[in-house]
Formats: C-alpha cells, structure tokens, sequence
C-alpha cells in the first residue's frame, strides 16, 4: 500500500472545482479513481484555508480574513470529505482494522490541519478531534499560532497554548511550513508524535520552506517522519523536475535521519502542482520510483518510503479507541 501524507483534497474541491470522485482536471493527476489506480491506499487529507494575503499570490478569491472565516471554509471541507464518503482513520483500531483488510480500490484518510487559524481558540481543539482531525501543523505562512513560511517568528502565546491542547487530545504536530524560531520553540516544549508531513532537503533547495538536515534528524529522534513534496519548486531551484529530484531528497533525508526508515512520501500532488512542471503527468508513474529508490535501498526499505514507515508510525502514534464516538461523523 502507498501513503500520501500530504493531499489538498478539500481545498482544491471547494476553491477550484477540482472534485475529487471525478477525474482528475486537466493537468492534474488527483482523483479517488488515480489513487486507487496507482495503489495508494491511505492519504493524509488537509484541511487547507489561505489567508487574504495569499489572494494575488495563489490567485484566488477563496481567502479569509479572520479566524472565523477560516474555522467556517474548513469546516465546509469536513462535509466535503464526509459527502465524498472517505473514510477517516481515527484511531490506532481503526488503523489496524483497514490495513489489515486493505485490498486495491480502498481508499481512507487521516485529517491534517494545514494552517491552524480555523480553530478559533485552543479550547475548541476538542470540536476538531470529535470530527477527526488528527494531525495539526500550525503555521502555512504566519498564523495567530506560529510563525510560517517567509513570515519569521516563534511559537506565539497562543501557539504555545495550542500546543498543550493537542498534546492532551493525542494530536500528532506536523512541522511543515513552520519558521525556524518556531520549530525550534517546538522542539524546547512538545513531547509528542511528530512529524513534517511534506518538507524536503534546505541543503538541495534553499529557502526556508525546506527543512535543514539538523530539523529532519531531530524529527527522527523523536521517531517521527519526513515526507517528500513533490511540489517543483521543493524539489529543484529552477528547470524541470523529474522523479529523479524525489530519489535526491529521499536519499538526503535518509542520511540525515539515520535510514530510510524516516522517509516517507507527501506529495502535495494536489495543491495546485500542474503536471507540465511536476515530476511526473500521470499517477501511475509512482510505480517507476520503487525501481529508482531500489538503486539505493533494499526492498524492504523501499515498501518502508513507499508506505509502510507511515503506517508504522501512526500504529505508534494514533489515539487508543474511545468508548464512544460522535454519531455526527462518519
């Protein structure tokens, strides 16, 4: 089985028309049918709201420009994921329960948070986790709770009260998109599961959007994972990107996390990478880069990039199953 660890289903559904149960759009490669088709199996689903100052930049008008807005846009992407009947893995039951009875053409979904802005305040951290949410990176650029991409900062105040709140719900901290300072106050106070869903090399592709080998070492310590983005300008500084460039950074973040064993895919095929510039057109290919990764790890290390490490750590790092669920989810 693959794993996804980072698609923009929801987001590209509701800010593009890019539904997911159809094919996929023009120039794109994401639908329930490819995943299926390409034999991935389990995908992290974001909850992904832009804030106004991403309107010119991701030229869109789907913007927010309060928490408000935000908590309302992904509360919307909820009900999306649920009309699209995908299953959410909830706990670590749930977890054991479909990978053991996985079979090609199921497809289920752990809910990440891309940009923590829709939780209004941090005791409203429980609404989330009954509706599914599992997985919390707090920053895409600056949010109320952190610092984020080409917007410096630490943890703020209520970022730091956020975090307590998901270390008491068992929510798992994803450092994708997070400043340097704030990674850094992270790493000082949390003590849970972690990891950085898409992030790749700084040392092959500058910039801080991509994480430094120090960030992705101490995220293995922890014994977290590092998922790949195959978003162009992650994988390369200028000129067509191929899964070559992927195999660069998997074997980079081996090397800086000790083995292979950290590595993981988030590819963030479907946050508005068009296959003329991405490293691959069409989603079948992904079986191509077992063979490319086989040149450098064995067979077991590879079904470990592919899938497995993922599927490792959430059997570490899910919640045990409650005694009762909320009957308004799915």
């Amino acid at each position: 089985m693959i794993v996804d660890a980072h698609l923009d289903i929801g987001w590209n559904a509701l800010a593009d028309g890019r539904g997911f149960l159809g094919p996929p759009a023009p120039r794109y490669v994401i639908s329930r049918d490819s995943l299926i088709g390409a034999g991935v199996g389990l995908v992290f689903a974001t909850l992904y709201t832009a804030p106004a100052l991403a309107r010119r930049a991701m030229r869109t008008r789907y913007v927010y420009e309060n928490a408000h807005e935000a908590h309302i846009m992904a509360r919307s992407q909820v009900s999306y994921y649920r009309a699209c009947e995908l299953q959410l893995i909830r706990d670590s039951r749930d977890l054991e329960r479909y990978v053991r009875g996985w079979r090609r053409g199921q497809v289920a979904a752990v809910m990440l948070m891309e940009g923590a802005d829709p939780i209004e305040t941090p005791s409203q951290l429980g609404a989330w986790t009954d509706m599914g949410l599992r997985i919390i990176g707090p920053a895409w650029s600056r949010t109320r709770y952190s610092g984020g991409t080409r917007a410096p900062g630490g943890l703020t105040k209520l970022g730091v009260q956020l975090l307590k709140a998901m270390r008491r719900k068992h929510v798992i901290l994803d450092l994708s998109h997070m400043a340097d300072q704030a990674v850094a106050d992270a790493f000082e106070m949390w003590r849970g599961p972690i990891i950085a869903s898409h992030s790749n090399a700084r040392e092959l592709v500058s910039g801080d959007r991509q994480i430094t080998s120090a960030t992705a070492a101490e995220i293995a310590r922890r014994g977290g994972i590092v998922g790949i983005s195959f978003y162009p300008n992650h994988l390369r500084s200028k000129g067509k990107t191929s899964l070559e460039d992927v195999v660069r950074h998997a074997v980079h973040h081996a090397r800086s996390t000790g083995g292979p064993e950290h590595v993981g895919l988030g590819t963030d095929l479907d946050g508005g990478i068009d296959s003329r510039y991405g490293p691959i057109a069409d989603l079948n290919e992904l079986k191509q880069l077992r063979g490319m990764l086989r040149k450098h790890f064995s067979a077991a290390q590879v079904d470990g990039v592919m899938g497995e490490n993922w599927i490792a750590f959430l059997r570490r790092s899910l919640p045990a199953p409650t005694a009762t669920r909320p009957t308004s989810s799915r």
